[in-house]
């Protein structure tokens, strides 16, 4: 019998998926602006790896990148056409599990034996239409682009952005999301079934570090990151007068009573929480650095135009990763929508993805 893990998201990966936006989505009013975001981050994946883009209108997505990027990374781009509500790949891709082999088993044979997970996406507890999107991992593995075994998980309600892996068989996630999501169990039954379904030994709980204008309810890849060697990376307030102060103090004293699976603490880095910004109607939107995504030689680091704390994030997130680049990315018209980078992407560990 096969053990099975979630790896890390600095595992050598495959691919990247994308959602693409279009005129029926929430990106309507600034469409031009978010696809050129997209444009971005499309130059920045297929650099070094496979880009899975799922859209309503592939030829028409095909089109703008085909202007935008070299041939030979076009070549690197594949395309699933799927009816689409909007583009958060983050929280309706398919997880995936790896068979625990160590080094015997080489990548491919790994990804031959690699399991999708499909969970139920509903729009972050029923707040947004999510019909469509709860399919769109089904079209990608119906087409082929994803892992030969699927399984069926969408009796639980779970979302990429929710939880973090050490691919050890640790995972992290916060009560602040999955006790709302999963009603009326209890965070004793979420933690076992999140053990048997993700095939975890363990489950780290955090309590604190509610950004202001997220709606997802506190998921963990706004505010604590895991990273290699019993890292982690975390969102600090330091301004007193900032309405997160309090609480993210509360996780920074939660965080330092950690310990690893082997008794130790954790190694520690604060990534600055960006000067407040503000949508037009007022409310203040979810600008945070830990939302960066892990590419196979690169981080994809948002950034707000705020050069010292643009600067102060970028070095730190390049501490816990001192052998990938750091490539900045502009989120400013992604956190609009009240996300980031990691929130629009999900990557496939090598040997998964075609």
């Amino acid at each position: 019998m096969i053990d099975y893990i979630l790896p890390a998201e600095w595992y050598p990966q495959s691919a990247i998926q994308l959602t693409w936006p279009h005129e029926g989505t929430d990106w309507a009013p600034y469409l031009e602006e978010i696809i050129h975001t997209y444009v971005e981050l499309a130059r920045e994946i297929t650099r070094n790896e496979r880009l899975i883009i799922a859209a309503e209108d592939p030829e028409k997505a095909k089109q703008r990148l085909t202007g935008e990027l070299p041939m030979k990374q076009m070549r690197r781009v594949s395309f699933c056409q799927c009816p689409i509500d909007d583009t958060w790949a983050r929280d309706h891709g398919a997880l995936t599990l790896l068979p625990m082999t160590g080094n015997y088993l080489n990548q491919k044979e790994k990804g031959s034996q690699a399991i999708n997970l499909k969970f139920t996406f509903n729009g972050w507890g029923g707040k947004y239409p999510s019909t469509n999107d709860n399919n769109i991992a089904h079209h990608l593995f119906a087409e082929g682009h994803l892992a030969k075994q699927m399984e069926d998980h969408e009796d639980f309600e779970l979302e990429g952005g929710a939880i973090e892996s050490d691919g050890r068989g640790t995972i992290m996630t916060t009560s602040l999301c999955l006790l709302k999501r999963n009603q009326p169990h209890t965070i004793e039954q979420i933690e076992e079934e999140l053990k048997y379904r993700l095939r975890a030994k363990r489950v780290i709980w955090i309590h604190h570090g509610q950004l202001s204008g997220d709606d997802t309810d506190g998921h963990i890849d706004t505010i604590v990151r895991m990273a290699p060697y019993n890292t982690l990376l975390y969102t600090r307030c330091d301004d007193p007068n900032d309405e997160h102060y309090a609480d993210f103090k509360a996780l920074e004293q939660e965080l330092k009573a950690l310990r690893t699976a082997e008794g130790r603490p954790y190694k520690l880095l604060p990534l600055p929480l960006p000067d407040p910004i503000f949508e037009v109607d007022g409310h203040r939107l979810p600008a945070t650095y830990a939302n960066f995504l892990i590419i196979n030689e690169g981080v994809l680091i948002p950034t707000y135009n705020q050069p010292a704390k643009d600067k102060a994030a970028t070095e730190m997130i390049s501490k816990a990763f001192p052998h990938r680049k750091p490539l900045p990315i502009d989120a400013r018209t992604i956190i609009r929508q009240h996300g980031s980078i990691h929130c629009l992407t999900m990557q496939f560990p090598r040997g998964t993805a075609k």
